[in-house]
This record gives C-alpha cells, structure tokens and sequence, in this order.
C-alpha cells in the first residue's frame, strides 16, 4: 500500500477587506515632501515630488539603525564605552553644527551616545560613531548606503553619517522605510521617545523634536539646515480596537513656517497636522466572527476538515483602505483532534510590527482516511 498523499491546507476565506467610505482627506504640506504609513497596516501614501533632496541631521537615524542593527541593545541597557577620540573633542567646538561636549580619553556608553545622536543631534558624535563601528567614517558611509539598499531605499544615498553634507539625499518616502525598520530596535524607540537626557557631565540636553512627549508622539528625528530646510521623521501611538498601533510618517524640504516661522517651525507644524489627521481616521472593524469557517484541511483521498478563526478577526485601517488578508499553513498531520491549531491568518501588510495574526484550528477531529480510501492507494 503507497503512503497516505500529504495533507494540505485550502484557505476559503477572503483575501481582502475594504473599509466602508471615501478616502480620507490628508492635509499634506504644500510644499515638499511628505509620507505617512502606520506599521503593519498600510500607506495614507505621500505628497510632492519624491526625487532626492537633502535631508540633514534625518541621515542619523541610518548611524542609528546600523550601529543597533550590528550591536544590538537590550531595553534599558547601556552597551558598551565608546572612548572618546581627539577628532570628537575637537569637532565639539565646531561653529555652525550641532554637537555635544566630549572630551579625549573620556568614555561614554553606547546609549549615551545614541541619545546624542537621535535627540541632541550631535555631529561630532555620529562621526565618533562611526569611526567606532566601521574604523574609518568612510567605511561607516559604505555601511549606510548597504542598508539602505537591503531597505528598498531607492532614492537614498549617504556620504556622511551625520547629514551635515548636501550631498547626502534621500526621500520622504525612504525615510519612511527605514523608520519602519528603526522602530522595531527597542532601544531606538526608548531614546527617540526620549523628551531629553543628561550627558556623562551632567549636562541636560532637549529633543530638537518639540512634539516629543505630547499627543502620543514617540519619535523620532529632526533635520534642518539652511540648504536641507526643514525635515522631521516622526513616530506616534494610536490605540484602536484595544491595540496601540504606530504611526509612521516623514516631511521633508519644509520652508519657514509654523508658529515661529522656522524651517524647524514648519516641519513641527506639517508633521503634527499629519499625526492627528491619521490618529483621527483610524479605525477598528470586525473581518470574521469566532468560529467562522475560514479552510479546510484535504487529505488527498477526497477528506474535508473545516479549518476556523479561533478568534475575532479584526482590521485596523480608514476609510477606503484595503487589507490583506493571507494564511500561513503550519505542519498539517494526518490526524488530530479538534482545536489543533493548523496555520496563522495575517490582517495587513504582512510586517512583523502591528500585522493583526489570528490563529486557525481545526473544528472537527482530523481524522486517517477509511480503509476504502486506501485501498484505491494499492499500487
């Protein structure tokens, strides 16, 4: 008798939800660039023309994310010392740029020096950064521009890594990208929520981002200077049918404006009207009800197990927005009792952070095909 034919998995249910209305209105910047996602669900989409242009001290979120990516931290820990070269004290005194005191021989940890980087915008330290990780800045830019390619990040290119060159450009939309992925590093998102820190002196030093630490606003970056105008990577929490969800967005080449009429001004201003436009659309809908049929597991000799949502199937987004629904099938036996879970369905765009995954299990015992069944398997 030939074995048993392998079970497989048929999913029946939708694989797609649109939420009821019409699109909502976004109130994009009128000049620039702009672009607005919420991880794991999807794109309110983006504004202007999305071709490169300088970003600014926003390139130090990449130093950021590749110093974490390759040295990880833990939450709450303070890494590694990073001592203190003769090129970053003496860039500490450096006019026009952003920086912080530090001094040769001295040594801070790694968070410090991500705090720095991510909140007192500090050139001298990126640069110290990544003469640490990499043995040479040049090495480091190499290293940036590698990420950003394994990222999608098409319109991007870094040549130094604290944005301090004009010739380091990137898009609203890239940046988005890289956010996305930034987030995911538990000690990135611990520092960028950060509304200040004290240095190893004692010094304190305030978030260039002054929506930091007001309307759930939890990150991440700003970026300005004469040429570059005014860039903001941000980051906010919104919670929707019971789950916070993160809402990601960029603007980038931001003329003067807002209250103070600033370059800094006006990119607070447009990310701010962004933020509360997404936190006010977002919603929560049920997909499928617990219980509800969503497969069936086939046993190859004519054998149909119904497969169901072993919960509420529900779906954050707007109006308009559609999601996808996909099914992932576990190791299916050939017998199995009722409530074995057999595969996991995903509500959104697929990502690790905020994707809504519904396991799925079997309704009925699964049980061996009769013995008629196998007889038709004799060879």
């Amino acid at each position: 008798m030939r074995p048993l034919p392998a079970t497989t998995l048929d999913l029946t249910a939708q694989d797609s939800f649109t939420f009821d209305g019409g699109k909502p209105e976004i109130p994009w910047p009128s000049s620039g660039q702009a672009a607005l996602d919420v991880q794991g669900i999807g794109t309110f989409g983006s504004s202007g023309d999305q071709k490169p242009v300088p970003i600014a001290s926003v390139a130090k979120v990449m130093t950021a994310y590749v110093i974490l990516r390759d040295h990880p931290l833990k939450s709450g820990a303070e890494g590694p010392k990073i001592k203190i070269d003769q090129a970053a004290e003496d860039q500490s005194q450096a006019g026009q740029e952003s920086t912080v005191n530090v001094f040769e021989g001295d040594s801070i940890s790694q968070r410090e020096a991500l705090e720095s980087i991510l909140i007192a915008s500090a050139n001298n330290v990126a640069r110290l950064l990544a003469r640490w990780d990499a043995g040479s800045e040049k090495a480091f830019v190499e290293k940036m521009n590698a990420a950003a390619k394994d990222l999608g990040m098409t319109n991007t290119t870094y040549t130094d890594p604290s944005g301090l060159n004009n010739t380091t450009v990137s898009t609203a939309v890239d940046q988005v990208k890289l956010a996305k992925e930034a987030m995911k590093q538990p000690a990135f998102r611990e520092v960028a929520a950060m509304m200040s820190y004290d240095d190893y002196k004692g010094v304190n030093h305030s978030n260039w981002n002054h929506l930091v630490g007001h309307n759930d606003v939890v990150g991440i970056k700003t970026g300005t200077t004469t040429s570059a105008l005014g860039n903001l990577v941000f980051a906010a929490k919104k919670e929707v049918g019971g789950e916070t969800r993160t809402i990601v967005g960029a603007v980038v080449r931001q003329p003067a404006g807002g209250a103070d009429n600033t370059i800094l001004g006006a990119a607070l201003d447009s990310s701010d009207k962004l933020i509360r436009a997404a936190q006010d659309t977002l919603k929560s809908s049920t997909i499928l009800k617990k219980g509800t049929v969503v497969g069936y597991v086939d046993d190859g000799l004519g054998g149909r197990t119904p497969v169901v949502a072993t919960k509420d199937v529900k779906a954050v987004g707007w109006a308009g927005l559609t999601v996808k629904l996909t099914f992932t099938a576990d190791e299916v036996p050939h017998t199995a009792q009722a409530g074995t879970k057999v595969g996991t369905l995903t509500v959104g765009d697929g990502g690790t952070s905020g994707a809504v995954k519904v396991p799925v299990a079997l309704r009925d015992d699964l049980v061996e095909p009769g013995l008629s069944d196998k007889l038709t398997r004799l060879g």
